[in-house]
């Protein structure tokens, strides 16, 4: 598949906005202005039509609210359910396909004030920056801006991040290895430069990936926000519901899932009476055409 130049131009320099404008909105609570987006073009130096597509993302997103004749506001702060692997199981295998890469862009650059919090380095500490595209048997699947603290990974290059596997080249080529990471999944829609990239129409259903990874000393190592393809890709979770055995621990629901007030995601509140952890596993699919 051949990469469109402008098309991944466009996609890198919303992305430069994107970020500027959630550095706006962390700095700020709930029902605070954010500034006009004529405003936004003159500190940002970019053209309206960029501007205001960054900002038609946030608002699809729940991040940005538009008030007619008033302008612009922070959203109210989103509902979040975790999922803990408690005393339980958490696996989550490999998506099926011949996953490959097609960078983007590399380069390094300061973190900002966003990125250096999530990676806990300064603002003016330099990171490399990625965005590579990923595909799935050939067929384009999802666009991944990845953030790396240069001074673990000061020698990374494209090749590493379009062959083999990541984590593996961290460990062998830089000495770095990976322990966890927490990633929150939501739906969101694909722009027009994405939907470019990622084969799809405009406003395309797709699911938004952030990923923040530390290493086996606590350090944060990778922050990643990714959008795959809402028509190819799902995930699936499987939820046993169940002690495993009998006489198994249920010491532990106030900690993880069970207990009164908690929620599990897809289930109503009251569904599930147990105070026993719930045991959690998924998997990603990609579906066939």
């Amino acid at each position: 598949m051949a990469i469109d130049p402008a098309a991944s131009g466009a996609v890198l320099k919303r992305e430069r906005v994107r970020d500027a404008l959630l550095e706006l909105i962390e700095a700020r609570r709930p029902g605070d202005a954010v500034p006009s987006e004529r405003t936004l073009c003159a500190q940002l130096g970019v053209s309206r039509p960029t501007v205001r597509a960054a900002v038609d993302e946030l608002v699809v997103a729940g991040l940005l609210v538009r008030e007619h004749g008033r302008g612009m506001f922070v959203a109210a702060e989103k509902i979040t359910q975790e999922l803990v692997a408690g005393s339980g199981a958490l696996t989550v295998p490999q998506a099926r396909g011949v996953w490959t890469s097609r960078v983007l862009e590399l380069r390094t650059l300061p973190a900002g004030a966003r990125v250096g919090r999530r990676l806990r380095v300064s603002p003016a500490a330099t990171i490399r920056y990625a965005a590579r595209l990923r595909l799935v048997d050939g067929a384009p699947m999802a666009i991944e801006h990845l953030h790396l603290p240069a001074a673990l990974v000061p020698g990374l290059t494209g090749v590493e991040l379009e062959q083999g596997d990541l984590y593996e080249h961290f460990r062998d080529r830089h000495g770095v290895r990976v322990a966890e990471a927490v990633q929150s999944v939501e739906p969101t829609v694909v722009t027009r430069a994405e939907a470019d990239l990622l084969d799809v129409p405009e406003l395309s259903p797709a699911l938004l990936f952030e990923r923040l990874t530390t290493d086996t000393a606590g350090r944060p190592v990778e922050y990643v926000r990714s959008v795959y393809r809402g028509d190819r890709y799902r995930i699936v979770s499987r939820l046993a519901l169940a002690p495993s055995a009998p006489g198994a621990d249920e010491t532990h629901g106030d900690e993880t899932h069970g207990g009164e007030g908690h929620h599990h995601p897809g289930f109503p509140p009251g569904d599930l009476t147990s105070r026993a952890p719930v045991r959690f596993s998924a998997h990603g699919v990609v579906q066939h055409d």
